[in-house]
């Protein structure tokens, strides 16, 4: 059976502004410069630059109207408009009475970048050095397409005789595409083309001088490379019954190899992604000075043609519907263009109370450096400190830099959980990743230290953790177990 009935209930509802406002605080300073692009293309209204008029200034402090009125102009009559909200005696403009707080060698806003040939074109043009008939310079050119930006081709052949008479309308075999790959392993750097490890460094040491290390070094790679790679340095010593210096040797060479041999190339010529840093600390006279990236507080101003626009349709006595309309427009631009504005500064607010906070919760580290003074710190610290929601503080942390005297870093890896030293004090795991890594530089390579001795050797410095905690740290920090550790 149906019935009708009223209920009233409280729900939150995000406006427009507000979720418009939470994904500027997400954006990092290029993303940032991108989206601030995009809304001056789209939004007529808004303009860049010092000078503007101040018609609007004042009107900012409130959204005047409500998020409906952005979404939906049909239930707004031209007449219910107070078009002397949008307007103001003030003629003086913005530029007269703003401040540039930035010098001139403040950083570029554009990056050049240089044009190269790709990895791909340097292989192919590489292939006119050699004699090949139509059918091998077909397979060679598909074999370098193959190559990915390791240097590696890690398609098996028979997929690639596949491929070849599937897309190229080339009919061969293995053998042939084998022969023609031989030819690929000639090309620079050297190495490129190779199927794995193990022929990547093969390829490059028959490309050396053959001294004695050198062939002893081909004899490890291609007899004995699963020994080698397991570091079961005594079962070597028996097998080509050499001495520990032989071996040493020999290792040195293999050990100066590129096991990326595309790395040495494409990385030269790929777009980079520059890091430009949201925040600066810096020391001054003992005590830290945060300044936020002058990129991210751009002048914008209302346009003064729109207004001059709403003026006139204020003078005009007889108002047609074509101007009734046109007036709707101009106010949803209008306000698009105040909310925005009003978002952006809010924007600025944000970023520069939560990273201030963030500096002095870590004073000590920022002004010391040491990673072992790092205090421990989550994202809810942060929160409570400001008075803001975890979200929003996880929004300002997220893919954002600060530059500090110490080198780029971003903002996010200051966070650490905690743990309680055996003097029942409160410690960053940082802290504690940190010693992991100094004792494990320090240990002797012919007899790296294991899991359990580095857990024991913690706990005699005050951090008693358990050995699966040590590996957990360990794998955080990309270092090797014991036996890959070790050196002869």
């Amino acid at each position: 059976m149906l019935k009708q009935y009223l209920q009233f209930k409280l729900s939150q509802k995000l406006s427009p502004q507000q979720i418009q406002l939470m994904k500027l605080i997400q954006l990092p300073t290029q993303a940032f410069e991108q989206r601030l692009k995009q809304e001056l293309e789209e939004n007529p209204a808004l303009e860049s630059g010092k000078e503007s008029s101040d018609e609007f200034d004042d009107k900012y402090d409130e959204f005047d109207n409500s998020a409906d009125d952005y979404n939906d102009n049909e239930s707004i009559n031209a007449e219910d408009i107070n078009v002397d909200e949008y307007l103001s005696d003030d003629d003086i403009p913005d530029y007269r009475t703003q401040a540039n707080n930035y010098s001139s060698d403040d950083e570029e806003k554009n990056v050049p970048y240089a044009a190269g040939t790709s990895f791909t074109q340097h292989l192919t043009n590489q292939l006119n050095t050699f004699r090949l008939d139509d059918n091998e310079y077909e397979i060679a050119e598909f074999l370098v397409g193959s190559v990915d930006e390791s240097g590696y081709i890690r398609r098996s052949l028979n997929d690639i005789v596949d491929d070849l008479a599937f897309t190229q309308g080339v009919y061969t075999d293995e053998a042939s595409v084998e022969k023609v790959l031989h030819k690929v392993h000639q090309l620079d750097p050297a190495g490129v083309g190779a199927r794995n490890l193990q022929e990547c460094l093969s390829i490059q040491l028959h490309r050396k001088e053959k001294t004695p290390d050198v062939e002893l070094a081909i004899d490890i790679i291609d007899k004995a490379f699963e020994q080698f790679t397991k570091k079961h340095y005594k079962k070597l010593l028996q097998k080509f019954d050499i001495t520990e210096v032989q071996l040493k040797d020999a290792i040195d060479e293999i050990e100066h190899l590129n096991p990326k041999p595309g790395g040495s190339y494409a990385g030269n010529n790929r777009i980079v992604e520059h890091v430009v840093p949201d925040f600066a600390i810096k020391i001054v006279d003992g005590e830290l000075e945060l300044t936020l990236n002058g990129r991210n507080a751009p002048e914008l101003h209302v346009s003064r043609e729109y207004s001059n626009m709403m003026k006139g349709y204020k003078e005009s006595k007889d108002k047609s519907k074509s101007q009734k309309d046109a007036v709707l427009f101009i106010k949803q631009k209008l306000d698009a263009a105040k909310w925005f504005i009003e978002a952006i500064k809010q924007r600025q607010q944000t970023l520069f109370v939560t990273m201030s906070a963030i500096m002095h919760y870590q004073k000590e580290y920022f002004l010391t450096g040491d990673e072992r003074k790092l205090r421990p710190m989550i994202l809810k610290d942060i929160a409570d400190e400001i008075d803001m929601d975890v979200s929003t503080i996880s929004r300002v942390a997220n893919s954002k830099y600060v530059d500090t005297p110490y080198g780029t870093k971003l903002i996010k890896e200051f966070f650490s959980e905690s743990m309680t030293n055996d003097q029942g004090e409160e410690v960053s795991t940082r802290e504690i990743k940190k010693i992991l890594e100094t004792v494990i530089e320090e240990e002797n390579k012919r007899k790296p230290l294991t899991d359990e001795k580095l857990a024991s050797i913690l706990k005699e410095k005050g951090y008693p953790i358990a050995r699966r905690t040590v590996a957990k740290y360990r794998e955080q920090l990309d270092i090797p177990v014991a036996r890959l550790r070790k050196k002869i």
